[in-house]
């Protein structure tokens, strides 16, 4: 290798593993312009390349590292895979992509996992149980395999075999806290579907404190810290956004706690002829974490860079969901953000999905999240999360008037009125299609993937009665809040 080809290729290692995507992968290019022949440097392009949000170019660079004998092709293909699943909405791709590196690796572990939770997302329940029954097989007591599988089975009552293969693995004396936490996550799920609830309980309190151990750092919860970020959020919106006629609308974005229905908000969006499920789009917490000083430097950000933002939000969504008519952004999170959303589009179209607090706060106990939501592990943590973030949306509503609030349960009771309201507010007429939601082919990646894909249903409302005897501490809690 000539030596500028190793100063570059020294240069880019060094970026990459800083996380400086970027300049890392502007400076694979500049090496791969001086020796093209490089597949592993093609590779290590392409996943700057999808850091840096260029999808495109992120597969065309692992087109080349294939075309190029990248060792290890497998992981390209699952890599582009990723890719058309969760960047750029084209399942039939990702499906093609997968199937490519199981080609390469009929039994790649990460690929079978992917497949099957591809085939979830697309609603194949029995392709899903297939791709998880051949990873089960190369990997016999693998936990995520065995996890997803009982997921996916229909349960006769707390004796069924599924339940008890899960106690069994749950109880395997060494099991790293990983594991024990998503068999357990997936063994509280079981019990809760047939009605064990005080065993669920049980196993739910095991699983969340099993993830706490696995990683004791990341799943610290700074309640003090957060409260600050809050303050911040306010002080550096502290007024309305000026209207801007050159920014329009921007897509419709769904947001809320997590579990508080915008999944099922997005779905019924998408039963309208115009309109393209964005799904849980990056776009926005990626703005907030490239402005240095966020939020505080909002507070004297100008026209000029309000533009940028702009610019640099639409040319994300255009690249994610091409050629759409209207676009939903459904990241929940996005709650957090709405003084960042509505600066840059002051006439931005908001949903925000409401939920009775206690079923919220359980639901996302009961989910095996990652553990930077270190929140979600504790029950009075969450309930003091719920607290701030009514707080903040206290503030963005006396601000911002027009955001919709949408009410899960009312919905789920009447759900007419409420669906009325919510194309009103996206400016969208009425289609009778929007009640048949849960017959929709596209893609939906959510905890609650099954649950949309059924009509409208109460069963969810009021679910934290089930848990009543088990929540003392938590309503004490929020009521402190």
């Amino acid at each position: 290798m000539t030596e500028p080809a190793e100063a570059l290729m020294a240069l880019a290692s060094r970026l990459r593993a800083a996380g400086r995507a970027d300049e890392a992968a502007q400076a694979y290019r500049q090496l791969l312009a001086i020796r093209p022949d490089l597949p592993d440097s093609w590779f290590n392009l392409a996943l700057m390349e999808r850091q840096s949000g260029r999808f495109e170019a992120a597969l065309a660079a692992y087109d080349e590292a294939l075309a190029r004998g990248v060792s290890g092709p497998e992981e390209a293909w699952l890599n582009r895979g990723v890719i058309h699943a969760d960047d750029l909405g084209r399942p039939d791709l990702a499906l093609k992509d997968i199937e490519a590196a199981l080609e390469a690796a009929p039994d790649w572990l990460p690929a079978l996992l992917n497949l099957g939770n591809l085939h979830e997302d697309m609603g194949r329940r029995e392709a899903a149980a297939s791709a998880y029954a051949r990873a089960s097989a190369v990997a016999p007591g693998h936990p995520v395999a065995l996890a997803r599988s009982a997921g996916l089975a229909r349960l006769t009552g707390p004796e069924d075999p599924v339940i008890a293969e899960l106690r069994a693995a749950s109880a395997r004396p060494g099991q790293p806290a990983a594991d024990r936490a998503e068999l357990g996550f997936a063994l509280g799920r079981a019990l809760d579907q047939v009605g064990a609830y005080d065993e669920a309980f049980a196993a739910y309190a095991a699983a969340n404190g099993a993830s706490r151990a696995a990683d004791p750092a990341s799943a610290h919860y700074d309640r003090a810290g957060h409260e600050r970020f809050i303050d911040s959020l306010i002080a550096a919106f502290p007024e309305p956004a000026a209207p801007t006629a050159e920014a329009g609308a921007g897509p419709v974005f769904i947001c809320g706690l997590f579990r508080s229905g915008s999944t099922l908000v997005e779905q019924i969006l998408a039963g309208h002829s115009r309109v393209t499920g964005g799904g849980e789009l990056g776009l926005v917490p990626g703005l907030a974490r490239a402005i240095s000083g966020y939020p505080q430097a909002m507070a004297t950000a100008g026209p000029e860079a309000l533009e940028r933002l702009r610019g640099l939000y639409l040319g994300g969504l255009k690249t994610a969901r091409p050629g759409a008519d209207v676009v939903t952004d459904k990241r929940p999170d996005n709650f957090l953000h709405i003084g960042l959303i509505k600066a840059m589009f002051p006439d931005a179209r908001i949903v925000h999905t409401v939920r009775e607090p206690l079923d919220v706060i359980l639901s996302n106990w009961f989910l095996h999240l990652d553990r930077s939501m270190a929140h979600a592990l504790d029950l009075e943590d969450l309930a003091h999360w719920h607290g701030q973030y009514e707080r903040l949306m206290r503030h963005w509503k006396a601000l911002y008037p027009d955001i919709l609030d949408l009410d899960y349960d009312a919905m789920v009771v009447e759900p007419r009125p409420a669906i009325e309201r919510l194309l009103g507010h996206c400016g969208l007429d009425w289609e009778e299609g929007v009640l048949d939601f849960h017959k929709a082919a596209a893609p939906v990646r959510t905890a609650s993937v099954w649950q949309v894909r059924e009509p409208l249903y109460r069963r969810s409302s009021g679910r934290w009665r089930n848990y009543e005897r088990h929540l003392d501490g938590v309503r004490a809690a929020l009521a402190s809040e």
